[in-house]
C-alpha cells in the first residue's frame, strides 16, 4: 500500500473512530456502509479496524448474511475475526429469530478456542426471551451451567423477566434466589421485574423471609425508602422477624440515599435487639459516611469494629481508603498506613484495595508510585483488571505521559479488556489534536 493510500485510510478510520464511539448519539449505520463503498471507490481497502464496524452495521440493519461474508474477507486479508467480531453476528443472528444458529455459533466460537463471555450467551438468552420461548432460555441457562460458560445478572434477569410476564411468579422468585445462592446480587432491574410480577399476579400465597427481603432491597435500589420500611414493618406484622441480612438491606438503601443518620438509627436498633453487624453492615456505614465527608466518624466505626473483634476484609480497607482519597486527605491516609499494614494483619489486598490506592496516587501526582503498585500488584499473582487499567492509563494521560499509558492500553487489550469511554474520549481528542506521532496514531486507531 503506497504512502498516500495509507494516509486515506488513516483518515477514514479515524472518521468511523469518531462517529462509532458509545457516546456519539449521531451514529448511522447506513452512513457507514456508504462510507465503505466510497472507501473502495479510491481503491482504499478497508483493514482489520474497518470491517469489524462494518458487520456490526450490517447485523443492525438485519443484514446478518452480509456480515457472514465479510468474514471471507476478513480471512482473504489475512486477518483473523477476534470473540468480538463473532459475538455480533450472533448477536445480528438473534436479531434475525435464528435462535439455532445463533447457539451453534457460539459452539463454533468456543471450537475455535475463544471462550464466550458473559455478553455472547446473554445476547443469546435475551433473543430466545423476545421470541417467548422461556422454557428454552432455561434449558440454555441450565446448559451454561454445566460447560465454563459465565453468567451474569442480566442473563438471569431476562428470564426472570419473561417468568413474570408468564405470571409464574413463584418461579421467578425460584430462580431469583437460586441467582443470589450462587453469589450473583441482583439489580434494579431484576427487582422491577419481580415487583411488578408481584403486582400483576396477584397470588394469594403468603411471602417469606426471602421474598420480603427481595422486594425490600428491589425498593431501596429504586430508592424508595417509604416502600421498602412499608414493606419492613409489614414483614415484621406478619411475624417473619427481620434478621441481620434485611436491616443490611435497608441500611445500604439509606446509605445510597445519603440519609446516613436514619443507618446509624437502624445500627443501634440492631445491637439493641442482640443482633451482631457483621463486616457487611460496618463496610456499607463506613462507605455511607465517607459518602458524606465524614471521614473520622468512619474512622471510630473502623475503630469500633476491630475493637468487637469483628472480622476485618480487604474490602473494608478499600471503602476506608476511597473515602479518605475522595474526600482529598490523601495524605491523612498514607499516615494511616492502612494498605501496607494488611500483610501484618493476615491480609491480602485485592483487585480493588489495589485499584483505590492507584487511583489516589494518580490523583495526588504521584504516577511512578501508582506505575510502581500496578508492577508489584502483578507480580504478586493479582491480576489488574479492566478498573485498574483504566484508572492508571486516565492518570498517565492527564498527566502527558502519552506513550507510557500506551504502554498500558497494549496490555490491557491483549488481555481482553477494553478502554472505558472516558478513557476513548481522552485518546480520540489526542487524535484531534494532533499532538501525537504518527506511530502512535495508528496504536490508538488499533486499540481505541
Amino acid at each position: 500500500m503506497g504512502k498516500s493510500t495509507s494516509s486515506l485510510l488513516f483518515i477514514c478510520n479515524r472518521l468511523i473512530l469518531r462517529v462509532s464511539l458509545p457516546f456519539r448519539a449521531f451514529t448511522s449505520h447506513h452512513y457507514f456502509v456508504t462510507l465503505i463503498k466510497r472507501m473502495e471507490s479510491f481503491r482504499i481497502s478497508p483493514n482489520d479496524f474497518t470491517l469489524p464496524v462494518l458487520i456490526n452495521c450490517f447485523c443492525h440493519l438485519n443484514r446478518v448474511d452480509f456480515g457472514f461474508s465479510i468474514i471471507a474477507t476478513i480471512l482473504k486479508l489475512g486477518y483473523q475475526p477476534n470473540r468480538i467480531t463473532l459475538t455480533t453476528l450472533v448477536k445480528g443472528l438473534c436479531l434475525k429469530g435464528n435462535i439455532s444458529g445463533a447457539v451453534s455459533l457460539v459452539e463454533e466460537i468456543e471450537n475455535k478456542g475463544y471462550e464466550p463471555d458473559a455478553y455472547t450467551c446473554g445476547t443469546i438468552v435475551n433473543g430466545v426471551c423476545k421470541i417467548g420461548q422461556t422454557g428454552g432460555a432455561i434449558r440454555l441457562l441450565r446448559k451454561l451451567e454445566k460447560g465454563n460458560f459465565e453468567q451474569n445478572v442480566v442473563m438471569y434477569s431476562k428470564i426472570i423477566d419473561s417468568l413474570c410476564k408468564e405470571k409464574l411468579v413463584t418461579e421467578a422468585l425460584n430462580l431469583l434466589s437460586e441467582m443470589m445462592s450462587k453469589g450473583i446480587q441482583p439489580n434494579v432491574v431484576t427487582y422491577s421485574c419481580v415487583i411488578q410480577g408481584l403486582c400483576n399476579s396477584g397470588r394469594g400465597t403468603e411471602p417469606d423471609k426471602v421474598t420480603y427481603n427481595s422486594l425490600i432491597d428491589g425498593y431501596c435500589l429504586q430508592n424508595q425508602m417509604d416502600e421498602a420500611v412499608k414493606t419492613f414493618n409489614m414483614m415484621v406484622e406478619k411475624g417473619c422477624s427481620p434478621d441481620v441480612f434485611s436491616y443490611n438491606i435497608l441500611i445500604n438503601g439509606y446509605c445510597k440515599s445519603k440519609k446516613i443518620d436514619e443507618a446509624m438509627r437502624l445500627f443501634h436498633e440492631m445491637s439493641n435487639k442482640g443482633m451482631i453487624p457483621n463486616v457487611v453492615t460496618y463496610n456499607t456505614l463506613i462507605g455511607g459516611l465517607c459518602q458524606v465527608e465524614r471521614v473520622q466518624t468512619a474512622l471510630e466505626l473502623f475503630s469500633t469494629m476491630r475493637a468487637c473483634g469483628q472480622h476485618l476484609d480487604p474490602q473494608t480497607y478499600a471503602i476506608l481508603l476511597d473515602g479518605f482519597f475522595k474526600n482529598r486527605q490523601i495524605a491523612e491516609a498514607m499516615t494511616l498506613e492502612l494498605f501496607y499494614s494488611l500483610p501484618t494483619k493476615g491480609l491480602q489486598p485485592d483487585v480493588a484495595t489495589y485499584s483505590v490506592m492507584i487511583k489516589g496516587f494518580c490523583k495526588k501526582g504521584l504516577i511512578v508510585e501508582a506505575s510502581e503498585l500496578l508492577e508489584k500488584m502483578d507480580g504478586k499473582g493479582c491480576s489488574p483488571d479492566n478498573r485498574t487499567y483504566n484508572t492508571i492509563i486516565q492518570g498517565l494521560l492527564q498527566h502527558g505521559e502519552t506513550s507510557k499509558a500506551m504502554k498500558y492500553l497494549k496490555i490491557m487489550v491483549d488481555k481482553g479488556f477494553s478502554a472505558n469511554t472516558t478513557i476513548a474520549a481522552m485518546f480520540n481528542d489526542l487524535l484531534s489534536s494532533n499532538q501525537v506521532d504518527k506511530n502512535i496514531q495508528e496504536l490508538l486507531l488499533k486499540f481505541v
